[in-house]
């Protein structure tokens, strides 16, 4: 799939983009806000409380904004998405769930999200499934185990020392560590990650193919 047009449409495609880099931003801002809010609540039906929170459904659609973003926009306009995008869920996430969570989220996310946009660009070229799917899977690994060590890891943490909440506290805001069985949490969240990152294929392709066709962005 290509997503090309002729020369004489590039004005307009230049136009267009500028008009779509605020709505990935608030795209982005509002997918991890919510996530931000629901990954504090597990799924209760099938006994999957230990398991999974809500906030696995969710999330993996701002691996879906940013690959799409990344698609039309280019590289660089992407990393504007991630960053502006960071911002607003931050401070959102701040405000609507706790400091911790909020810490946990931004650090996964700026990680997982640069990452992602970094192996989508080495990919760009290969057929139009092969970056979205990739950068999505490494992406999602490096967030799953960010967040969640971050978030509900009570202990010191490995490698790095000291505790979250320690870290908090330096900065002058007080942390709470909600303990959960993080590890499980990861794994259950990790695999409906890539469950949704080949489900994703299909709304990628089509919004590609429909909404996003215009000239390549280098």
């Amino acid at each position: 799939m290509r997503d090309q047009a002729p020369t004489g449409e590039r004005e307009d495609a230049a136009v267009d983009r500028r008009g779509m880099l605020p709505m990935a931003i608030a795209a982005m801002a509002v997918v991890v806000t919510a996530s931000n809010i629901l990954v504090q609540h597990p799924i209760r039906a099938f006994g999957l409380a230990d398991y999974l929170t809500w906030g696995a459904l969710s999330y993996p659609f701002a691996f879906l904004v940013t690959d799409l973003s990344n698609r039309r926009l280019g590289p660089g306009p992407t990393r504007v998405v991630v960053l502006a995008g960071f911002a607003v869920a931050v401070l959102l996430s701040a405000l609507l769930a706790t400091p911790r969570i909020a810490f946990a989220s931004g650090t996964a996310f700026l990680a997982a999200q640069l990452t992602d946009v970094a192996v989508f660009q080495a990919l760009r070229q290969r057929a139009w499934w092969v970056a979205p799917l990739i950068s999505t899977v490494i992406g999602s690994a490096l967030d799953t185990v960010l967040f969640f060590g971050l978030a509900f890891h009570c202990g010191e943490l490995p490698l790095v020392g000291g505790t979250v909440d320690g870290w908090l506290a330096q900065l002058g805001v007080a942390g709470s560590c909600e303990a959960m069985p993080w590890p499980t949490l990861a794994l259950a969240d990790y695999a409906v990650k890539l469950i949704l990152a080949v489900l994703a294929l299909g709304p990628y392709g089509l919004i590609l193919k429909n909404w996003l066709a215009a000239p390549r962005a280098a």
